[in-house]
C-alpha cells in the first residue's frame, strides 16, 4: 500500500546571491491532482489541482457549495478508491463519496468542473444566476465587528499557516469567531480548495451555516470565494487584496459583509458596512 501524498516536497536549488551560487535544501508546495468520484453512480465530477491533505473535507465541502448535498445526513461514506488490480492499492488522488439511498443530485451543473485549476477555480464559469436558482438564502444580520478585530486577522492567519512558512507558496483560508479567535484554518494552492476543507470540515461536524463566523482568504475574493461562503451562510468575508466585480454583486445580493485590500490598519468595504462598528 503506498502512503498518501505529503503536502510538501523537497528539492534542491541553486540560489545565486551577491555573485556566489550555491545549492541549498528547500521544499515546496506540493500539487496533484484530486479526482472526487460519486458513488453509486460511478460519476466523475470534479478533477481539481490541490495540496494533499483534508481530501474528504475538500470533497464534501465542495459538494456541499455546489449544491449535490444539503446536510451531513446526505454523505454516507468517504474513502480514498482501491484498485482491485493493483492488489487493492488505495488511490490516494481518488476519492469516492457515497451519497445515502434515494439522494440522486442534479450534475449537469458540475460539468464546469470536470478540470479545475489550482489557480482560478471555475472564474468566469459560473453565474450569479446559479445562486439564485438553487434559493440560497440572505444571510441573517450580525454579527457587528469592531475594526480592531478586523486588523487582527491577517497577523493570525500567518502566525498558523505551518507548510507556507516552509514553502512559501500556499494560499490559506481561516474561519474566525466574532470576537477575532481562530476557529479553524485550510492551507492549499487554491484558495477555493482551502475554503472548501474549511466548509467541509464544518459540513461533516455538523456546524453549518457558520451565521456568526468569519472568513479571510489570502489573495483576492473571486465569484467562487462568494458563492461557497454563500452556501455556507458566513456573514463577513475578508481578503488580503481585490475583490472581483462578481464577487461584490453576490455579497451584495446574499447580504454579506465583504472587506478586501485587508492591510495593517487599513481595509475596504464594499458591500456590508452595517457589520463593521466603527465608534
Amino acid at each position: 500500500m503506498t502512503m498518501p501524498t505529503k503536502s510538501k516536497t523537497k528539492t534542491t536549488v541553486w540560489v545565486m546571491e551577491k555573485g556566489q551560487i550555491h545549492p541549498r535544501l528547500d521544499h515546496l508546495t506540493t500539487e496533484e491532482p484530486l479526482e472526487i468520484r460519486l458513488v453509486p453512480f460511478q460519476k466523475t465530477v470534479a478533477v481539481t489541482m490541490r495540496t494533499p491533505g483534508a481530501d474528504f473535507e475538500l470533497a464534501a465541502g465542495f459538494l456541499y457549495s455546489e449544491g449535490v448535498v444539503s446536510r451531513r445526513e446526505d454523505i454516507r461514506r468517504i474513502s480514498y478508491c482501491v484498485d482491485e488490480s493493483v492488489d487493492g492499492e488505495q488511490r490516494y488522488n481518488i476519492v469516492n463519496v457515497e451519497l445515502r439511498d434515494g439522494l440522486i443530485p442534479d450534475l449537469q451543473p458540475l460539468e464546469r468542473h470536470f478540470y479545475t485549476s489550482s489557480a482560478c477555480g471555475v472564474c468566469g464559469k459560473a453565474s450569479l444566476e446559479a445562486l439564485r436558482i438553487r434559493g440560497c438564502p440572505v444571510i441573517p444580520s450580525g454579527p457587528t465587528v469592531t475594526p480592531e478585530i478586523i486588523y487582527s486577522l491577517p497577523d493570525k492567519l500567518r502566525a498558523a499557516q505551518s507548510i507556507f512558512t516552509a514553502t512559501g507558496g500556499l494560499h490559506a483560508a481561516a474561519l474566525f469567531d466574532a470576537q477575532g479567535q481562530l476557529l479553524n484554518l485550510w492551507e492549499d494552492v487554491g484558495r477555493h480548495n482551502a475554503l472548501d476543507k474549511l466548509i467541509g470540515t464544518a459540513l461533516l461536524s455538523d456546524e453549518l451555516p457558520l451565521n456568526n463566523c468569519i472568513v479571510l482568504v489570502s489573495g483576492r475574493s473571486s465569484f467562487e470565494i462568494l458563492q461557497k461562503s454563500t452556501t455556507a451562510g458566513i456573514p463577513i468575508v475578508c481578503s488580503v487584496s481585490a475583490p472581483s466585480s462578481l464577487a461584490v454583486s453576490v455579497a451584495k445580493e446574499f447580504g454579506i459583509t465583504l472587506i478586501g485590500f485587508l492591510r495593517g490598519e487599513r481595509f475596504n468595504i464594499y458591500t456590508g458596512l452595517q457589520r463593521i462598528n466603527a465608534t
